[in-house]
């Protein structure tokens, strides 16, 4: 599954980053703790979050996110969306509660790690 699938089944709004909308998923995170995402979420991954700050483009460059998911229908301002551009960051956009937005990807086969990260 691609982040593409994934804007047209949950009617996502893009805000920034749409040259990655052909990334492979190969699974999720949710978290708005930017260091739990740091310690857990994995390459390729989509990162649901309420969190639409210029960091979350920092850390999924670092962890090489397959996108990022905007909660809540929070949008990103203009340093954030154009962060997400340079770096071809997918920013995706919901009016969707995190929990919501979760299960629904959980639905369409998107899974997470088991493994917890270290206290």
């Amino acid at each position: 599954m691609k982040v593409a699938d994934i804007v047209s089944s949950l009617g996502l709004e893009v805000a920034g980053g749409s040259q990655g909308l052909d990334r492979e998923i190969a699974g999720g995170y949710a978290s708005d703790m930017l260091s739990c995402v740091m310690a857990g979420a994995k390459s390729g991954q989509v990162w649901v979050t309420l969190q639409a700050h210029p960091n979350v483009v920092a850390v999924g460059d670092l962890l090489n996110l397959a996108c990022v998911v905007i909660t809540e229908g929070t949008h990103p301002d203009q340093t954030t969306i154009d962060r997400a551009n340079e770096r071809g960051i997918p920013l995706l956009v919901s009016t969707d509660t995190t929990f919501s937005v979760v299960g629904e990807l959980v639905a369409q086969g998107v899974h997470g790690s088991n493994t917890k990260p270290e206290s």
